[in-house]
């Protein structure tokens, strides 16, 4: 009888070589006993539906995207789930088994975030929220962010005018929420309970020049990015005394989302986390 080959699926990004979604979901498969194939894609910064393309006629069933691709996969899909619809950008693409039919696109970002805060007990109501970015990443996580009512959300953005596009697309959702917007450069020198970073800087160890009176004695900071080492925001951080968290817990969170849309099976999150840690 011959051997049936595994179903393909993979994360595409660019860059991606840093990427820890291919252990992640290898380790989901194993726990669940689903036969997989998971891979990371370098997609050309001009590339990105082409390289997608190429994944279909392949046999690929399914992708994460991350950075700087989730527009360009929210424009690629036919039909989209609610809260990617309402984020604006995709981060998991699920594809029929027919390369012809229709391209669906969720959001997974958001609950990664609301999950992983949820494991380091960092609770969100009536708190004063500074989001840095105002891209895919912040579209993806600001409605759940919204939903759990803090007092105040403050999104800060390198230009201004794309900040406050995005409070105008969320203010519906803000209801008891102060939610504002400012450029990077002119966020008020005032401590916050929670600050996360959701631009690419770490990604290039780029320093953002943000105040030191931001932090507070209580104040967390998130940053959406990870790896090997502490990320440049999060030594800034712990210098003035906050307590730091990286993006891996995220991944983690968002991917086993990702996972139960594509084989309706919820992965166990809690034993892959200390197995990234050690790679």
């Amino acid at each position: 009888m011959p051997i049936q080959p595994k179903a393909k699926y993979g994360v595409i990004g660019n860059p991606v070589g840093h990427s820890r979604s291919p252990l992640i979901h290898r380790a989901f498969a194993e726990q669940t006993g689903i036969a997989l194939e998971y891979t990371a894609i370098l997609a050309p910064l001009d590339g990105f539906v082409s390289a997608v393309s190429q994944f279909r006629i392949a046999g690929g069933r399914g992708l994460n995207v991350t950075v700087p691709f989730k527009a360009e996969a929210f424009a690629l899909c036919q039909k989209r789930s609610e809260r990617a619809q309402r984020a604006g950008a995709v981060n998991t693409l699920i594809f029929p088994a027919d390369v012809r039919g229709d391209v669906f696109g969720d959001n997974t970002d958001g609950v990664g975030l609301l999950r992983d805060l949820a494991f380091h007990h960092i609770p969100l109501q009536g708190k004063k929220i500074l989001l840095l970015g105002a891209g895919g990443a912040s579209r993806g996580v600001l409605a759940p962010l919204l939903a759990e009512h803090p007092a105040c959300l403050l999104i800060a953005n390198r230009r201004e005018k794309t900040a406050t596009a995005l409070t105008a697309d969320f203010i519906d959702l803000a209801h008891n929420t102060q939610l504002q917007a400012c450029a990077l450069n002119d966020i008020p020198a005032e401590p916050f309970d929670l600050i996360i970073n959701a631009t690419s800087a770490s990604l290039s160890d780029e320093h953002l020049p943000l105040p030191d009176s931001l932090i507070a004695t209580n104040t967390v900071v998130y940053d959406m990015a990870y790896g090997n080492q502490p990320t440049i925001f999060m030594r800034w951080a712990s210098a003035h005394g906050a307590r730091a968290i990286d993006g891996l817990g995220m991944l983690v969170e968002q991917a086993a989302e990702s996972f139960y849309l594509w084989h309706g099976v919820r992965p166990e999150t809690q034993t892959v986390r200390p197995i990234l840690r050690c790679r």
